[in-house]
Parts: structure tokens; sequence; C-alpha cells
């Protein structure tokens, strides 16, 4: 009995914080682990819908004319895309190839315009620059400075035969997509030194930084034997007290002072990464962390379309499907208590741990919730009820043969665990399947719907099997001897 009391009392804690997680308007998750104000673990958990259920955008991108490319370009441009839509936190974002050399990307709940195309066609060409010799105020962030890397990839791109354009003629993308490009800011005359790229940097991550954790930050580490690393180090190293520039894409991110601190570490040897700092929002920190950690694009990318799309289902229709599943829950639980009667009621308690378990999770991961991915958690409903009926049949086919209670109800869970076990299983490798299929092929609502079911079985194992148990052991353990004196209410 004891070892029931640990699983019971395991039970009630995983059900208590599940319950908290699943609360609508959780703050999240928010500790302090070091005692100094500073947040380590700083985790929003929300219901993260699909495209289908909260709308979202659509980007059609194309190879800028005269651009020469092949399968492997594209799919190289695809994969990065993909990978800077992903860093972004946009779950379930599609991208796909087309005819032509195009690419369409669909970000569901992202609305603004400047953030999709930030994230999608950017080039991400960041740059630390020397600015010992300019003073503080002298050039605002967001300035528009041209670099000597930004003259030689142009030099490198011009075809054979033309010449460079003149240093004045270079311009940086308007910050505004509808305007006009901005003319480069020169260095007296001539471009600013650029000390290293971010082809130097092996990794970067926004981050909260400050002492009340509201200032929004880039984390990078160096790239070990990176071109331009060790430039880098002996720079940072011999200019203590003097500002360096941070560029991206030509625009001056912020030109913070090198701390005597970091200086001392490059000239020791020991200096890894950095920090980038800036009025970053959170969206504008998760988007440069993406464009660096995942690198340039291949080739230019156009776009072409840009298309704010609402949801394909409407409220009405959400609503329809939120009341079925009640409805059908409901009925499952109705089912339960009625037929199997005292077991029934161990399976509803194990049930209604299973819907509040998976929904805790699917805000946690968190996992995108469209209409495919609310059809497969429905469906690990049914399979969570069907591993009951199968332990509770083999129950009463026990205590038909006259075995004690106890025994009957240890017989027939062992007996059912077996089968249980690998009708889940065979059910979970095709969910592998699924979700692999929808990675290769972009076929994001197959996905969506082998994610939740898959996690639904897994956590099916847990409910059916060893909850209902400790659930049914608690029952009768309480009952004393009124469901042997009345064995109809088990079921029999």
């Amino acid at each position: 009995m004891r070892h029931y009391r640990f699983w019971l009392a395991t039970i009630l804690v995983t059900a208590v914080i599940a319950a908290w997680l699943s609360l609508p308007n959780n703050p999240g998750i928010r500790l302090d682990l070091n005692g100094d104000g500073v947040y380590e673990i700083n985790r929003e958990i929300r219901v993260v819908q699909g495209l289908d259920l909260q709308g979202g955008s659509r980007v059609l991108l194309q190879a800028a004319p005269g651009t020469s490319y092949d399968d492997t370009t594209m799919e190289q441009a695809r994969l990065n895309v993909e990978r800077r839509v992903n860093g972004l936190g946009v779950t379930e974002a599609v991208v796909q190839r087309q005819e032509g050399g195009r690419i369409i990307v669909e970000l569901p709940g992202v609305q603004e315009q400047a953030v999709a195309f930030d994230a999608i066609k950017s080039t991400g060409l960041l740059e630390f620059v020397d600015f010992s010799n300019v003073s503080p105020g002298q050039y605002a962030e967001g300035a528009c400075i041209l670099t000597t890397e930004q003259v030689a990839r142009a030099e490198a791109r011009l075809a054979e035969g033309q010449q460079p354009p003149a240093l004045t003629e270079y311009t940086c993308p308007a910050q505004d997509p509808t305007a006009e490009p901005e003319p480069a800011l020169l260095n007296n005359g001539q471009p600013f030194r650029t000390i290293m790229t971010g082809s130097g940097l092996a990794d970067a991550a926004a981050t909260i930084e400050g002492q009340i954790g509201t200032r929004w930050a880039v984390n990078f580490v160096l790239r070990s034997g990176g071109e331009g690393v060790d430039r880098f180090i002996e720079y940072v190293g011999s200019h203590a007290n003097q500002p360096m520039a941070i560029v991206l894409d030509g625009r001056l991110l912020s030109y913070p002072t090198i701390q005597p601190d970091l200086a001392a570490s490059a000239r020791a040897g020991t200096m890894d990464g950095g920090i980038i700092t800036g009025n970053f929002t959170r969206e504008e920190a998760q988007v440069l962390a993406a464009q660096l950690k995942y690198g340039a694009l291949p080739i230019p990318l156009d776009i072409i379309a840009f298309d704010t799309i609402g949801p394909s289902l409407g409220e009405i229709s959400v609503q329809r499907s939120i009341r079925a599943g009640i409805i059908g829950v409901t009925t499952v639980l109705l089912f339960m208590l009625i037929y199997y009667r005292v077991p029934g009621i161990a399976a509803d308690l194990a049930l209604l741990l299973f819907v509040v378990v998976n929904f805790a999770l699917f805000k946690f991961i968190p996992v995108t919730l469209s209409l495919p991915a609310i059809t497969g958690f429905l469906i690990s409903i049914g399979t969570a009820v069907d591993g009951n009926i199968l332990i509770f049949e083999r129950i009463k086919e026990e205590l038909r043969v006259g075995r004690g209670m106890e025994r009957a109800i240890e017989a027939g869970f062992n007996r059912a665990w077996i089968a249980i076990r690998d009708s889940n299983l065979s059910t979970i490798i095709i969910c592998f399947i699924l979700y692999f299929f929808g990675s290769a092929f972009g076929a994001s609502a197959v996905r969506g719907f082998a994610i939740t079911l898959g996690l639904g079985l897994a956590i099916n194992l847990f409910t059916a099997v060893l909850a209902t148990r400790v659930f049914l052991h608690t029952i009768v353990s309480l009952s004393g001897d009124v469901l042997r004196r009345r064995p109809k209410l088990l079921g029999v």
C-alpha cells in the first residue's frame, strides 16, 4: 500500500502542476536563480494557434532577376529561411519551394510586415567596425554606414569588365520597404574598416540583460579559428574604453564602449564571446539572433507578394469544433461511469488527468494547435479509453473465475499491459513517420497531427495504466468490504 501512496502523491503533484500550466493568461515561468535580480529562466506559457485558427502572413519570394541558381542553391535558400523563421519561435511555419525560383512562406501569428520581411529576406551581414576615431553622438543608431566589407562584396558581385560604383553612390536598403534606399555615410571620405564579419560567430541567442531583466540583447560566441576572429580579439585587447561599431546590413545597430575587463580577457587569450546591446524589442533581438545564427542567404531573394490572411476556419467553426470535443469527452466519461461503475470512476479521473497534462504540455513546449493537431489530440483520447476498456474487461474475467479482488485487479493490469504497450508503440512509430514526412515536404498539417497524437499516446501509457491502477487501488482500499460484498459495483 505504501508503494501506491507514493505514486498517488506523485500523480497529485503532476495534476497540480499541469492544472497551473493550463490556466488561461498564465504569466509564465520566471526564476531568479542567482539571487541578483537577473532572470535566468524566462518562459512565456501560452496557447500557440496555427494559421487556420489565428491567421498570419503569407510571403512569396523569388530569386532576384539575373541571379543564377540550381536546385541545390534554392534548397539551401529554403532551409536558411526555414531556420530563421523557426529561430523566431514561429511554430509550424510552412516554407516550400515552387517552380521558377520561388519560395512561399506562411507565418502563423505574424501580422507585421516589417517583422516578416526582416526575418526572411535580410542577408544578415554582421560587421564589427573600427569606430575608434568617432566621437560620441556623431552617428545615430540606424544610420546607413559604408564599410570595407560592403565594398568588397559589391565588387565581388560585379560582372567582369564593370567598375564598382563610386563611394558616394553606395546605399543601404531603406528601413521602410516602400521608401527609396538611403545613401551610405563615409568615414572622412573612406569606408569604415571592418574588423570581423558574422562568419566569425559560432552561435547567437536573444537574451534579457539588466538588473530588472527588461533590456533585450544578443549574446554571441566566437568561432574558434573563424575568419577575422584573431584580428577581432587583438582589436578588443588594444582598444579598451573605445567604441566599436556593430553594423548589420549597413545599418548601425550600436557602438558600445569596449569594457576594460573584456579587453583584459582578450589580451589574456580567454575571450570567447560577447554581447550585442541596443534598444531592442524582444522580436528585434530574436530576428537578429536568427539572422546571425543561420547565416546569409546563398542568393538574393525579392519579395514579390505579401498577404495578411485571416483564419480559414473562422470563429464559428472553431467554437463548433471545441463544442464537439467537449460533447465527445463528456459522452466517454458517462459511458465509462455507467458501464464500468467503480472502475469507471478511476478511468474518468485518469482521463481528466490525461486531458490536463496534454494541454499543459501543448502550452509549455509549445505545440501549434491547428485543426489537424486538435484532431490528433481527440483521437489520442479515444486510445486512452480503449486501454482502460481492455484492463477492465480483463479484471472482470479474473473476478468471474473466482480470484480475489486485489489479485484480479493486478492480473487485469498485468495481462492487458502487453496489448496496450504494443498497440500504442506501433501507432507512435506511425506518428514518427508522419512527422518526418511533413518535415521533408513542408506538410505542416501532417506534422501537427503526428505531434499531438504521438504525445497523447505517450502520456496514455502513464495515465491509462499507472494512474488508473493507483486510483482503483485507492478506491478499493477506502471502500473496505463494500466492493467485495457487491461485485456488481465492479461491473461484474
